[in-house]
This record gives structure tokens, sequence and C-alpha cells, in this order.
């Protein structure tokens, strides 16, 4: 879907796939620095820190595997979209809260663009849900495609560099 918004507004950019179903920011961290070398982009992407979450994992753990795949990024020469998650309550207030606070501190920190929550309008409404109330389903898609576009654009060029990813 993001592919199709692209190339119908002129940008030249080919969108790469690079995340793993079940993912943690870990494992993401692990297998980044091949993607980079591999892909060379000028824009990542980066949405992981779900699946820490619902496994109860240490939050300075996927705070600092996020922000290492932020400088990673940069790095490379990439901008970074940062995209907030939020978790179900199931561990607490306080463990929901901290996980929470990650997002919009590194992206204060590093100065990202931050979509605030990726399932914004979508999480809590079960047509765009699958049944297990975590993910979105086809027509989901749309309206998570419409919360992360008004940061994604204005991070957009009509040619980017670095080969369109």
């Amino acid at each position: 879907m993001l592919a199709q918004r692209l190339h119908a507004k002129g940008y030249g950019y080919q969108v790469v796939n690079a995340s793993e179903s079940g993912e943690t920011s870990g494992g993401g961290l692990e297998r980044l620095p091949r993607a980079l070398e591999l892909h060379k982009p000028s824009l990542v992407i980066l949405e992981l820190g779900a699946n820490d979450g619902l496994r109860a994992l240490p939050v300075a753990e996927t705070r600092a595997n996020l922000e290492r795949m932020v400088k990673l990024a940069r790095t490379a020469g990439a901008r970074v979209l940062l995209i907030g998650i939020r978790i179900p309550p199931n561990y607490g207030p306080r463990y929901t809260a901290e996980f929470e606070r990650v997002f919009p501190e590194l992206a204060n920190q590093y100065h990202l663009p931050l979509v605030p929550f990726l399932l914004d309008k979508v999480a809590l409404n079960g047509e765009l849900m699958q049944a297990d109330g975590l993910h979105p389903n086809a027509r989901g898609e749309a309206p998570v495609l419409e919360n992360v576009w008004p940061w994604l654009e204005p991070l957009l060029d009509k040619k980017p560099k670095n080969g369109g990813s």
C-alpha cells in the first residue's frame, strides 16, 4: 500500500520491508547492519518494540536497541522516522507507561519525527483488527498508512539518494 502511494504521488522510492513477524528490537538490531549495507536506504521507518513489550522484556533493553538502530541508520546516511507503539496493560500501569515513554524520549533526544501511535483509530476498532486484537487486518492497512503519512511525506524527496530505498 505504501509503495502504491509513493508511486501515485511521483516519489521514486523502492519500499523494502525488512521486518520479520514476531521480531523483537534485539532481532531487528542484529539484522539491521546487513539490511543497511544491502539496500543503502535514504530513509528508514523504524517500527519495532511491540513484541518486546508483549514479552515484558526490560524496557531499558528495548530503548537501548532502538537507540542503537537510530545511530546505525544515521551513520549509514539514512533519515529515520520513528513509529510509536503502545501495548495492552497486561503488565501493569508502571511497565506500560515506562514502555510508551521510550518512543517520545528517543524522538526528542535524536530530533526524530515520531508517529505517536501506529494503530491510532485502528487498535480499538474490531472491524480493522485481526482476531488476536494486536494486528490490523487488510481493512486496517489504509488507516495505518494514514496514521504514518503526515510524518512520512515531509521526509520524502521526489528524487531520493542512495538508489531510491
